[in-house]
C-alpha cells in the first residue's frame, strides 16, 4: 500500500462550491490543506443554472462575504447581469441575484485556489476514508495511495453513485460528461452511516443562433447594479439581457404524449426531487388549469451563443424535449446543444451531524453541501465555509464557530439540517428565518464581519471600515433626532410627496418614519459631518440606506429583538450529551425516540424537532431543573 510522506492538516474531497470555500477557509487560517477533485478543469462548475443568489440565497452569499468567503467576489467579477429582487417589498426580503459567465466563474474560482498559500490541488477520485480509533485520519484514492491528515471534509455533490436519466435511458454519471463516484458511499455505510437517495434535474441548453429573440420579452439588469461583496466598489462590466417566453397548450400536449417514457412517471426514478423547483412535466401534470408557464433564456456566458432554458427542467426523452421546445414562441427552430436530464445520487441525512458539520459517528470527519441533502450553490458554499472553519478550530483544539438562528441565515440553514428530517433537497427561503427583519442582506456586514476578522479571514482595513459604518449610522440617527424642521421648511417637501403637512416643528427622524419620505427628500437641509468627509461614495450610500431602514422599521425591530431574547433563553438551557431520555417517564414515545435519535444540544433545538410537543419541552425543562 502506497502512502504519501506528507501529513496534511485538512483534506477536502470535492471541488464544487462547498469544497472551494472549505479549502480557502482552511488554507487562509494557516492550515496545510489539500483539495481532491475529479477534474481540475471543472472546479466550481455551475452544473445547473449559471447564476448566483436569488430569494434568500442572496442573503447567504452576502453573509459568506462578510465572514471572509470568496463566492461574492467571484460573482462580482464574472457576473453578466445583476438584479435586486423584491425591491417593491420590505428590505427583509430584498435579495440579490446575478447571472454568471459559467466558464468565467469556474476559471475565476480556480485562480483563487491556485493562488492561495498553504493549498494544494490534486486531480484524483477518493473512494474511501481512513479511520483509526474512531477518528478520521486520511483518505485513499482510486490508485490505492493513502493521504493522511488531521481532519477530512467530504463535499461530494451529486457524484456518489450518481445516475443520470434521459427518457428511459440511464447511465452512471456525477453530472453530464463526468464519472460517478462508486465505493465511497459503501465505505461510509460500513461505519454505520445511513445513506438515502435524492433526485434533481436540469433544463436543456439551446443554441442562441437558432432562436428568434425578437419574439420574446427582453429583461435587462439593474441600471446601477449592487455588488454582492461589500468590498467590491462598483460593478464595471457591461450587462447582458435575458429573455422571457411562455409555454402553451401545444407544448403541454407534447409533454403529456411523452409521459409513458418519462422516468419520473414510470417509477424508474426512486429519489425524491425538490418541490420548489419542479420539472416541466411535473408542472403540466400538477397544474392542469394553467395554459402556460414562464421560460427564461439566460446566457451561458459572454463568449458563447448557448442559452440556459430556465423553467424547463426535464428528464423527458430527446424527441419530446425537442418537439416541446420548438412549440414555444421564438423557439420554432431551436436546436438543443445539451439535453435536460434528471440525476439521482446518494446523500447522508444530516441528523447524523453536529452543529459544526462534524459527523457524530466519526470524529474529525465533516460533511458539507449536497452530501447533506441540500440544493443550490449558495447553500453548499456556506456549509463548506463553516465546515472548513470548524475543521481548523478542531485541529487547533479551539472552541467551535456556530452561528445561531438569530444571528444569520447560515445559522438557520445548519440548524434546520441537523434538527429537521430531510425528505427532499433542502433550499433556503426567507420564510424559514423567524428573525428575517434583523437578518437582512443589507446588514450582513454589520452582523458578521467581526466574526470573520477574529477568524483571520477578513482584512483589518475592511474590518475598521465596517466599524466606521456602524458608528456613523448611530451618530447620524442621533443627529436626526435633534434636527427639527419648521412647517414652512417641511411642508413644501411633504406636499411634493403627497404626505400630510405639519402645523408645528417636527424632527426629521419622525418625518422619515413616513413610508413615502426618504433621506434624499431633505438634500440640502441635512448636513451631517460624515457626508462632508473623505469617505467614499459607496460607504456614504450604505450609511444612508441603513439609517433609513433603521428609522422606518424601528418598532418592528424592537419586537423582533424581544423575540430573540426569548429564543436565546431556550438556546442557553443546555441538555447533557449523555442525557438518558428513557428515565423521563412523562415524555411521549415519539418525542423520546426523536430526542434519542437527534440528541439536541439545547431546549431550543429540542423544541424544533418534529414530534416533540410543547408539553414534552415543559417536561424536559422540569427534569433539567431537578437535575
Amino acid at each position: 500500500m502506497m502512502h504519501t510522506t506528507d501529513i496534511y492538516d485538512v483534506i477536502i474531497v470535492g471541488g464544487g462550491h462547498a469544497g472551494c470555500e472549505a479549502a480557502l477557509a482552511s488554507a487562509r487560517m494557516g492550515m496545510k490543506t489539500i483539495l481532491f477533485t475529479m477534474n481540475i478543469s471543472t472546479i466550481a462548475q455551475m452544473s445547473c443554472n449559471p447564476a448566483i443568489g436569488g430569494l434568500a440565497k442572496g442573503h447567504l452569499v452576502r453573509e459568506l462575504d462578510a465572514l471572509g468567503g470568496e463566492m461574492a467576489k467571484a460573482i462580482d467579477d464574472e457576473g453578466i447581469q445583476f438584479r435586486m429582487l423584491n425591491k417593491s417589498k420590505g428590505p427583509a426580503v430584498w435579495s440579490l441575484r446575478a447571472q454568471a459567465d459559467r466558464l468565467g466563474y469556474s476559471v475565476r474560482m480556480r485562480r483563487a485556489l491556485e493562488g492561495q498559500e498553504n493549498l494544494e490541488i490534486k486531480q484524483a477520485v477518493v473512494n474511501s476514508i481512513i479511520v483509526e480509533s474512531g477518528k478520521c485520519c486520511g483518505v485513499k484514492i482510486f490508485t490505492g495511495t493513502e493521504f493522511f491528515c488531521r481532519a477530512v471534509i467530504l463535499t461530494a455533490g451529486t457524484f456518489l453513485n450518481g445516475l443520470i436519466h434521459i427518457g428511459m435511458v440511464s447511465f452512471p454519471s456525477g453530472r453530464a460528461g463526468e464519472f460517478a463516484v462508486a465505493g465511497l458511499t459503501e465505505d461510509l455505510v460500513k461505519y454505520g452511516f445511513e445513506a438515502l437517495r435524492l433526485k434533481t434535474g436540469t433544463p436543456p441548453r439551446i443554441d442562441g443562433r437558432s432562436v428568434n429573440l425578437d419574439k420574446m420579452t427582453v429583461q435587462h439588469g439593474d441600471p446601477d447594479p449592487v455588488p454582492f461583496s461589500f468590498q467590491t466598489e462598483k460593478i464595471v462590466q457591461d450587462q447582458m439581457p435575458c429573455y422571457l417566453t411562455m409555454t402553451n397548450s401545444k407544448t403541454h400536449e407534447i409533454i403529456n404524449s411523452g409521459l409513458d417514457r418519462s422516468p419520473l412517471f414510470t417509477g424508474k426514478i426512486v429519489g425524491i426531487g425538490p418541490r420548489y423547483c419542479p420539472s416541466i412535466e411535473t408542472k403540466v401534470i400538477q397544474f392542469p388549469e394553467k395554459n402556460s408557464h414562464q421560460l427564461f433564456l439566460e446566457p451561458e456566458g459572454r463568449n458563447t451563443t448557448e442559452y440556459y432554458l430556465n423553467g424547463f427542467a426535464t428528464s423527458l426523452p430527446e424527441d419530446i424535449q425537442a418537439s416541446a421546445i420548438q412549440s414555444v414562441t421564438g423557439m420554432e427552430h431551436a436546436k438543443i446543444t445539451r439535453l435536460g436530464y434528471a440525476i439521482e445520487y446518494d446523500f447522508f441525512p444530516p441528523g447524523q451531524l453536529l452543529p459544526t458539520l462534524e459527523t457524530k459517528r466519526i470524529e474529525n470527519l465533516f460533511f458539507a453541501g449536497q452530501i447533506n441533502g441540500t440544493s443550490g450553490y449558495e447553500e453548499a458554499a456556506v456549509q463548506g465555509f463553516m465546515a472548513g472553519v470548524n475543521a481548523v478550530l478542531k485541529v487547533r483544539n479551539e472552541p467551535p464557530f456556530i452561528l445561531h438562528r438569530s444571528q444569520a441565515y447560515i445559522g438557520v440553514l445548519i440548524d434546520d439540517l441537523i434538527t429537521k428530517e430531510i425528505y427532499e433537497p433542502y433550499r433556503m427561503f426567507t420564510s424559514l428565518a423567524e428573525y428575517r427583519l434583523l437578518l437582512r442582506q443589507d446588514n450582513a456586514d454589520l452582523r458578521l464581519t467581526e466574526y470573520g476578522y477574529k477568524l483571520g479571514l477578513v482584512p483589518e482595513e475592511y474590518f475598521f471600515k465596517v466599524k466606521l459604518k456602524r458608528e456613523s449610522v448611530h451618530q447620524y440617527i442621533d443627529e436626526l433626532k435633534k434636527m427639527r424642521l419648521s412647517p414652512d421648511k417641511a411642508n413644501p417637501i411633504l406636499e411634493r410627496k403627497s404626505s400630510a403637512t405639519i402645523t408645528e416643528s417636527e424632527s426629521i427622524l419622525q418625518l422619515l418614519k413616513r413610508p413615502n419620505i426618504s433621506i434624499q427628500d431633505f438634500n440640502g437641509i441635512i448636513d451631517h459631518p460624515i457626508f462632508s468627509s473623505n469617505i467614499e461614495e459607496k460607504l456614504k450610500k450604505e450609511i444612508r440606506e441603513q439609517v433609513e431602514i433603521e428609522i422606518k422599521y424601528e418598532g418592528y425591530f424592537q419586537r423582533q429583538q424581544e423575540q430573540v431574547s426569548r429564543f436565546e433563553k431556550l438556546e442557553n438551557q443546555f441538555i447533557p450529551d449523555k442525557m438518558n431520555y428513557d428515565q423521563i417517564d412523562s415524555l411521549s414515545n415519539e418525542a423520546r425516540e426523536k430526542l434519542k435519535q437527534i440528541r439536541p444540544l439545547s431546549l431550543g433545538q429540542a423544541s424544533r424537532i418534529a414530534g416533540v410537543s410543547p408539553a414534552d419541552i415543559a417536561v424536559l425543562m422540569v427534569f433539567l431543573k431537578r437535575q
